[in-house]
């Protein structure tokens, strides 16, 4: 029996801002933002491949921190499972995003979100130093 297919993505947050980016591909999602990541590759393991995801998207080495939530559901029987990371060394840039845009916690919803999103963004807001303020 096989389990779901995964998909990671990075909660990058620095200063209390979050990195959302947009995705380029496929068209159906052209526009849309994201959290950096990708899909993790056979055998591979899921820190690893956010670690090397962000590498690629981003040009970054970040650092894991706790997940966020459980399993958020996607398209068939492909799940997103999401961390907070922080950027150890470099600076995002849009490698295969057409942009990357910090957003401070006022700011979380002023992007839209692909909807798998939505619910970890909403997540993430309860986890951000200035929430509630």
């Amino acid at each position: 029996m096989t389990g779901p297919r995964l998909v990671v993505g990075a909660a990058i947050v620095e200063g209390g801002r979050l990195l959302a980016a947009q995705r380029a591909e496929p068209p159906a999602l052209r526009g849309g933002w994201e959290f950096p990541g990708g899909k993790v590759d056979p055998g591979e393991d899921e820190h690893a491949a956010l670690v090397r995801e962000c590498s690629e998207e981003l040009g970054v080495e970040v650092a894991l921190g706790r997940r966020v939530g459980g399993d958020w559901p996607l398209h068939g029987d492909w799940v997103m499972r999401v961390w907070l990371a922080t950027v150890v060394t470099g600076v995002p840039r849009p490698l295969e995003h057409l942009a990357l845009r910090w957003l401070e916690p006022h700011e979380l919803y002023d992007v839209p979100w692909l909807p798998a999103d939505l619910p970890v963004v909403a997540a993430i807001e309860k986890m951000l130093p200035n929430h509630g303020g």
